[in-house]
């Protein structure tokens, strides 16, 4: 069971921890369990039910109404249990309780109607990633087990590959570009820089991506050769065990004259880049450099 604090479902669900109080009072809309402290505490089920509750709340919907709505009535406002068609927020929260169940045919569903509905780089850009974000918030409090994470994960990483497996293949001589894709040792989370791969793919930008959690051993192999035109790598975790600034410059080193690209992890705006790199700072800007 996950148990999650009401400091953890106010971030979670953008309820206020005074107002959620106020709320299990006046409206009996649910009854958190107690440690033998007396500490509040929710599981998976609460957190279910709060998530529909934050939705509802976010749209409009007076609390009072809220807290008169049956399960089922609820279930089908929030999360579109029909043919009709769901906003970003309502498929992000149809995978949060998927996930949270481990249920595949639900995340599959959802994941499927969202492409359905709006594409799938509208999918990846407005509903998964904030997905991953929260679902990350989960990792971070320590209320995501293991199996929960690789579930989505993996589910998301096989829908990548079948979408990027469908585009046509990049000429196979581009006079101008080359890019090396890949995450640093230590970076394991592969969705960010697989997605970038489908977008150079759908752009017909060649590239050569080398997977995750790659050395600078490897790197160099690579780079002394084949052309490279430039390097390009997507940094979650920074378990690199070093400083992003030294990396930074053993990768200029490693190919004199190439830029660096890089999205993720936020560098110290007070440092400075060594010249030649470049730092992606939101997906209108990976957007713009995969074109």
């Amino acid at each position: 069971m996950n148990n999650f604090t009401i400091s953890d479902i106010e971030n979670l669900t953008r309820i206020k921890a005074h107002t959620l109080r106020v709320w299990e009072q006046r409206y009996n809309l649910l009854q958190p369990k107690r440690t033998e402290t007396g500490h509040r505490f929710y599981d998976g089920e609460d957190l279910k039910l709060l998530l529909r509750v934050s939705w509802l709340y976010h749209h409009h919907y007076k609390i009072s109404h809220i807290a008169r709505f049956s399960e089922q009535e609820m279930r089908e406002k929030t999360l579109g249990l029909d043919s009709t068609p769901l906003a970003p927020e309502q498929l992000l929260n149809r995978l949060m309780e998927d996930s949270i169940d481990l249920n595949e045919a639900g995340f599959r569903g959802t994941l499927e109607k969202a492409i359905l509905q709006q594409g799938f780089q509208s999918t990846m850009l407005t509903v998964v990633f904030p997905f991953l974000k929260k679902l990350g918030l989960f990792w971070l409090t320590g209320h995501v087990i293991p199996s929960q994470e690789h579930f989505a994960s993996a589910i998301i990483i096989q829908k990548i590959l079948t979408e990027t497996d469908a585009l046509p293949l990049p000429l196979p001589h581009h006079p101008k570009r080359n890019v090396l894709l890949f995450t640093p040792a230590g970076e394991h989370h592969e969705i960010p820089i697989l997605f970038v791969r489908y977008l150079m793919k759908k752009s017909g930008l060649p590239f050569t991506y080398m997977g995750s959690g790659i050395s600078m051993e490897t790197l160099q192999e690579y780079c002394r050769k084949k052309p490279v035109s430039e390097l390009y790598f997507h940094l979650i975790t920074n378990l690199t065990r070093k400083d992003l600034g030294t990396y930074l410059q053993e990768l200029v080193a490693l190919a004199p004259g190439k830029p660096v690209y890089f999205s993720g992890i936020r560098p110290d705006v007070q440092v400075p880049l060594p010249e030649g790199v470049h730092y992606l700072d939101s997906q209108e800007a990976i957007l713009s450099y995969t074109q």
